[in-house]
């Protein structure tokens, strides 16, 4: 069950002028987090902003192997972004969760393949950390509009978390999306059994599922969907899913997703 927290900001650290990573003490949320799960959250009082927004969970805090806390991967485009990104320590960030379906882990000889773009990188953290855990070899396909957008890079590489980077002004990895270093890794594993992960804007997850079918690989997809209340009372979030060869219904991503099969969601509706 999802518990609803008064988190203190433990740190907040600027990435850039739009990004940032802001730390949270919330050890309730973050011992229970799987995955992909993520938190819905507002800092401040009042009726500004009036709702509380979704975020993946970014990282899980410990410290000698007690869980500290979490961190969130955010962009500063609206006003609660807005308000994570001016946030100070000692600052309080309603928090609730952990919400939603998760990824789910694969085990060796199996290799799982994470498909980032831009803040779609906040779930791989802690999918990496779980894959590895278990021996599963994990490569991250990341891509950004340019090499300044793209972080953590490090983190990851220092992990044993094989990296295929795409800008799309070419400043580092391949120039282009993110998809066609994807693609060319999808047409030479033949023989190798592949999971594919995503998360990142729309367009992308639906290019990515495109591909994993394309070369009979499974996938599994993080949608980012408008979310009201993260529990599935305001219908904001619903997403088509298929209904065999043709027909559709309706679900709420909070509830059924964010994480949803690549092949389960209609994606021309």
């Amino acid at each position: 069950m999802p518990v609803d927290v008064e988190a203190r900001v433990i740190r907040n650290t600027r990435l850039s002028s739009e990004y940032n990573v802001l730390a949270l003490a919330a050890p309730e949320i973050a011992a229970a987090t799987a995955p992909g799960q993520f938190v819905m959250v507002k800092l401040g009082r009042g009726s500004t902003p009036l709702l509380r927004r979704p975020f993946s969970v970014f990282e899980v805090l410990r410290t000698n192997g007690r869980v500290d806390g979490l961190t969130l991967l955010s962009k500063r485009v609206g006003v609660t972004t807005q308000m994570l990104f001016d946030a100070v320590e000692g600052d309080v960030v309603s928090c609730l969760g952990p919400l939603g379906r998760p990824y789910t882990p694969v085990d060796p000889p199996a290799d799982a393949w994470m498909v980032a773009g831009g803040v779609g990188l906040a779930p791989f953290a802690t999918l990496a950390e779980v894959l590895l855990a278990r021996g599963t070899g994990v490569t991250l396909f990341y891509g950004a509009r340019t090499a300044r957008d793209l972080f953590y890079l490090d983190w990851f590489r220092d992990r044993g978390v094989r990296l295929s980077l795409a800008t799309e002004d070419g400043s580092l990895g391949d120039h282009g999306r993110v998809t066609a270093p994807l693609e060319r890794a999808l047409a030479g594993a033949a023989g190798r059994t592949v999971m594919v992960y995503a998360c990142g804007p729309e367009p992308m997850l639906e290019a990515v599922a495109r591909l994993a079918a394309k070369y009979q690989r499974p996938s599994e997809v993080s949608v980012e969907r408008v979310m009201g209340c993260g529990l599935g009372g305001c219908y904001s979030c619903v997403i088509p899913i298929r209904d065999g060869p043709k027909g559709h219904h309706y679900v709420r991503s909070c509830l059924g997703g964010p994480v949803f099969a690549g092949d389960q969601i209609a994606w021309d509706r």
